[in-house]
């Protein structure tokens, strides 16, 4: 039985651009082979949709808390549509 595949939606505020806050869900998501894209925002946020198993998307999430410059202080969510032809994770 394979793993259950998900996608969700994040916006992240705080301090959360200039940071290597794209750097590190990159290499977080394509370790653990989610796909999805992460991008800054004129706004000063970071979006992200990350696809992956539930667990694989919490840990990428963990490893961008655990970095020492990055500050989230405000996170949304939302659990979107799968996209089955998705290959990669994009940062933009």
């Amino acid at each position: 039985m394979g793993k259950k595949v998900i996608r969700r939606f994040y916006r992240f505020f705080g301090r959360v651009q200039g940071v290597g806050f794209r750097y590190t869900a990159y290499y977080a998501a394509r370790s653990l082979g989610c796909t999805g894209y992460v991008r800054n925002e004129y706004d000063g946020s970071v979006t992200m949709e990350i696809q992956g198993s539930e667990e694989e998307i919490d840990r990428v999430i963990q490893e961008i808390n655990q970095s020492r410059f990055i500050r989230i202080h405000k996170m949304d969510v939302i659990e979107i549509k799968v996209n089955p032809d998705e290959n990669g994770f994009d940062p933009q």
